[in-house]
Parts: structure tokens; C-alpha cells; sequence
């Protein structure tokens, strides 16, 4: 019987009450029929005023493989993901937005990129084959995500087609690594993350999958203007030293 490396799968909610339940439903079912029936599920409440924590500890009482992490009030989804990663149990760690807008079937694309080409990071990516998407976001949201990436290239020097998507696999020793040198608590952290993965040498491989876009999203225009700010502020934060 082959054996498989645990597994720790980590969702960041933040005021998720209605979308967060189905999709804890269908991470559960999935994990029963896969290799990994015993997989926590780590629910990082992000100071929800609504009832997303309340949710969550019922269903951690009915199902032991569910764990609720809170952190002290509303601190970002960078903040929610880190925080998450750092508690988790797993020798492999995905984390995944609440919505599941990339399906958790998608996982297995994930691991078996990262162990046929032996990298500790796999990241999911609407970019390397949109035929993928379902359902699409609005043209300016898939435009503006084009722009952000292409300035993302220039500043950070990351290849990457897509570093925003909210579905990304570590090897429990990477995310360490990686997770415990992360500053910025807002939406520019996936970038952040996969800088200081590529200064110590985690070898990272981009992953085409399925995703739909989800009504909901708590990506605001502001927040989109801060992924921006955010760029400049990991070459800051680079030149500083903090990645060390």
C-alpha cells in the first residue's frame, strides 16, 4: 500500500457565511474519496462580523478534521494566509480562497506538477491556458489583472503568468521558510511570497487550472490599486534585508 505525506489545507474567510459552508462541504467530500482522507482544514477567520466563526465551530464538532483559527480582528488576507501556513500541520500545505473558484479537484494538478518536477511550491494559474475559465471576471477586472502582471515582471524580475490566484501549494519546510519572512498583510502578499521563495531558492512550478469566477469578491478597486504600492514595497522591503 503506498503511503501519502499529510496534508493541511488552509482557507482564509473573511465575512464568508453563505459561500464558506458549501465549499467546506465539498473540500470534505473530496478528501474522503482521495488519498488524503484524513487532511485538516484550517479556516482562518479574519474578524468576521458575520456568522463565518460561529459556522465553522459547529462544523468542527462535527467533523474533527476542521479547525478554526481566529486572528485578533480584521488584519488582510495576507495576514489570514500566513497565519494559516504557520499553524498548519500538513508536510504539504494548500491554501485556497474560500469560494473555491479554482475547484479542489484541481489539488491533484498541483501535486503531482510538484513532485514529477521535484519543486517544494506549486502555484495554480488562469493564464497559461485560459480555455480553463468557466466563468470569466468583467474584461476591465481580467485587463487590470494583465497590467498588474506585466508590471509585477518588471519590478520583481518573478516569471510567472499568474501570481494572484488564490490557490498555491508549499511543502511544509518551504512555506516555513517563506511564510515566516512575509510582511505585507494585504493582497500583494502572493507576490511577496513567491519573491522570497525565488531569493532562497524554492523551486516553484506554475500550474494551469480550472477556475470560475465567483460573485462575492472582496477585492475591492482600492485594494487592487494597493497590489501596486505593494510591489514597490517588496524591493523595498528586499533591499531592506527582511527577507534574509
Amino acid at each position: 500500500m503506498t503511503s501519502h505525506p499529510s496534508l493541511s489545507i488552509v482557507v482564509p474567510a473573511y465575512n464568508e457565511e453563505k459561500r464558506l459552508p458549501p465549499s467546506l462541504v465539498a473540500i470534505l467530500a473530496y478528501l474522503d474519496g482521495s488519498s488524503y482522507p484524513d487532511a485538516e482544514v484550517v479556516v482562518v477567520d479574519d474578524g468576521s462580523r458575520d456568522h463565518t466563526a460561529q459556522i465553522v465551530e459547529e462544523m468542527t464538532r462535527q467533523d474533527r478534521r476542521v479547525r478554526l483559527l481566529r486572528n485578533p480582528g480584521n488584519r488582510g488576507k495576507g495576514y489570514s494566509v500566513r497565519h494559516g501556513m504557520l499553524q498548519a500541520r500538513g508536510e504539504w500545505i494548500l491554501f485556497s480562497d474560500a469560494d473555491l473558484s479554482a475547484p479542489i479537484q484541481e489539488f491533484s494538478k498541483l501535486m503531482e506538477a510538484a513532485c514529477a518536477q521535484n519543486a517544494v511550491i506549486a502555484i495554480g494559474s488562469r493564464a497559461l491556458d485560459r480555455s480553463l475559465i468557466g466563468v470569466h471576471q468583467s474584461r476591465s477586472r481580467e485587463l487590470s489583472g494583465i497590467f498588474f502582471n506585466r508590471v509585477m515582471r518588471v519590478l520583481t524580475g518573478l516569471p510567472f503568468a499568474d501570481t494572484q490566484c488564490g490557490f498555491k501549494l508549499y511543502r511544509s519546510d518551504a512555506a516555513k521558510v517563506v511564510f515566516s519572512r512575509q510582511q505585507l498583510d494585504g493582497f500583494g502578499f502572493d507576490v511577496e511570497d513567491l519573491y522570497i521563495g525565488r531569493m532562497h531558492g524554492l523551486r516553484t512550478v506554475e500550474v494551469p487550472v480550472r477556475w470560475n469566477n465567483v460573485e462575492g469578491t472582496k477585492v475591492s478597486l482600492l485594494h487592487g490599486a494597493r497590489s501596486f504600492s505593494d510591489l514597490v514595497a517588496v524591493r523595498w522591503n528586499h533591499l531592506r534585508g527582511r527577507y534574509r
